[in-house]
C-alpha cells in the first residue's frame, strides 16, 4: 500500500482546505462591511427624516457586493478544493483495494490447529474470560490446559506492577538450572530490584542483610553492579540525590518484567511474540504484492491459485526472518530439505537441482555459471543452514 501517496493527497487537500477557509472568511468579512455601511445609510437617513430612495440603495449595494467579492471568486476555492478531495478519494480507493478475496487460495487448514492459536493469543493478551468463552464455543476441549501456564505468568506480573518481587524470585529460583544454562540475569535483576527496594525506604540494615544473603552467589558474574549497589547504602532513604539515582528509574521495572515475560514463555516452549499476530503482521505485509499478482494473473487468464509456489518473491522486514534463506540465482527457487544449497569448489552456491541439470550427469564435469572454473557433482558439498 503506497501510504506515502496518500499521505501527500491528504496533505495537499488539507492545504487547500485551509486557503479556501480563509479566503472564503476574508470574502465574507467584505460583504458584511458592505451591508453594514447600507444599513447605516439608510437608518442615518430615517433619523433625519430625509426621503430616501430605498431601491437605489439597494442597486448600489448589489454593485458592490459584486465588485467586493465577485461569484467566480468565490467558486474557484471550492472547485480547486473539491478537485483535490475527488483525487485523495480515487488514490485511497487504488491503494486500499476492498476486494482481498483475490488474495485467497483455497488451501486447506487444520480448524482445531487455528482454533488453539486463538485461544493461545487471548490467554497471551491476559484476556483470560475471552480466552475461557472462545475455547468453550469452538468445542476445543477444557480451557484450563492452554490457560494454565499463561494465568500464573500474568499473576505474577499483576504483582511485579504493584511493586511485589516475591513471586518473580520464587519462580527464578525454581529455573535457576534452566535460566542459568540460557545464561540469563533474570534473577540477579530480581534481586537487584528488592536490594534497591530497601535502599529506597531508608532500611539500610535490612538492605545489607538481604545483600549478605542474595548477592553472594553472583559475584563472579556481577561484581561491578554489586559494588556499585554497595556504595548506594551510604545513600539509603535518599538514592534520587546521590551519584546512584539512576537505579531508581521505573524502566528498570518496565525491562525486568519484559525479560521475565520472555523467560517464562520460553519455558512454556512458547514463542515470545503471538503466533497469530505474527502471522496477521505478515500477511498484511504480504497482502499488496498478492493482490497485485491476482490482478495481472487475472489479465493473462492465468488461475495462480493452482500454483504451489508463488511466482513472485514476498519482501518482509527482518522481523519476520526467523531462519537463513536462500534462493539459488540460477532457477530462483528457495532451497529446500529436497534441494537443499551445494557449496561449489570456487566458493559460488547453487541448489542441487540447478546443479543436476548443468552437469547432466553425475561424472561429468560442468562449468560454474557465474566463473570459467569447471567441476563434477562429487565435489560439490551441502550446506546447511
Amino acid at each position: 500500500m503506497d501510504l506515502p501517496s496518500i499521505r501527500d493527497a491528504f496533505n495537499r487537500v488539507s492545504k487547500k482546505q485551509k486557503v479556501w477557509y480563509g479566503k472564503t472568511q476574508e470574502n465574507v468579512d467584505k460583504v458584511l462591511d458592505v451591508i453594514t455601511e447600507a444599513i447605516a445609510e439608510l437608518s442615518k437617513a430615517s433619523e433625519e427624516a430625509l426621503g430616501v430612495d430605498h431601491k437605489s440603495v439597494m442597486e448600489v449595494l448589489q454593485a458592490r457586493l459584486r465588485e467586493v467579492c465577485p461569484q467566480s471568486h468565490a467558486a474557484a476555492p471550492m472547485k480547486d478544493t473539491n478537485l483535490a478531495m475527488t483525487k485523495c478519494g480515487k488514490l485511497i480507493d487504488k491503494c486500499f483495494n476492498p476486494d482481498l478475496a483475490k488474495a485467497y487460495r483455497d488451501v486447506e487448514f487444520d480448524n482445531r490447529l487455528i482454533n488453539q492459536l486463538v485461544a493461545l493469543h487471548f490467554y497471551r493478551q491476559g484476556l483470560f474470560s475471552l480466552g475461557d468463552c472462545f475455547v468453550t464455543e469452538s468445542q476445543e476441549g477444557d480451557p484450563s490446559t492452554l490457560k494454565a501456564p499463561f494465568f500464573e505468568m500474568y499473576q505474577i506480573l499483576e504483582q511485579m506492577h504493584a511493586g511485589n518481587l516475591g513471586p518473580a524470585l520464587t519462580w527464578a529460583q525454581e529455573h535457576r538450572v534452566a535460566l542459568e544454562q540460557k545464561k540469563s540475569s533474570l534473577e540477579f535483576k530480581l534481586q537487584k530490584l528488592q536490594f534497591v527496594q530497601f535502599l529506597e525506604r531508608g532500611d539500610r540494615s535490612s538492605a545489607l542483610e538481604y545483600a549478605r544473603g542474595s548477592f553472594r552467589q553472583f559475584a563472579d558474574s556481577h561484581m561491578p553492579e554489586i559494588q556499585r549497589l554497595m556504595g548506594g547504602l551510604l545513600w539509603a532513604g535518599r538514592l534520587q540525590m546521590s551519584p546512584y539515582s539512576d537505579i531508581l528509574a521505573a524502566t528498570h521495572w518496565d525491562s525486568i518484567a519484559l525479560e521475565f515475560t520472555r523467560e517464562c514463555c520460553a519455558m512454556l516452549g512458547q514463542s515470545y511474540e503471538s503466533p497469530l499476530l505474527v502471522t496477521i503482521s505478515a500477511g498484511s505485509q504480504a497482502l499488496p504484492t498478492l493482490l497485485k499478482l491476482a490482478t495481472v494473473m487475472a489479465t493473462k487468464k492465468h488461475e495462480w491459485q493452482s500454483m504451489r509456489q508463488v511466482p513472485v518473491e514476498i519482501e518482509l522486514d527482518k522481523g519476520f526472518q526467523f531462519h537463513s534463506i536462500f534462493a539459488c540465482p540460477v532457477s530462483r527457487d528457495q532451497s529446500t530439505a529436497e534441494n537443499p544449497p551445494m557449496l561449489l569448489p570456487c566458493g559460488h552456491v547453487l541448489c542441487k537441482q540447478s546443479i543436476q541439470k548443468l552437469a547432466k550427469g553425475h561424472n561429468r564435469t560442468f562449468k560454474c555459471p557465474y566463473c570459467p572454473s569447471e567441476t563434477t557433482i562429487s565435489l560439490c558439498r551441502q550446506l546447511y543452514f
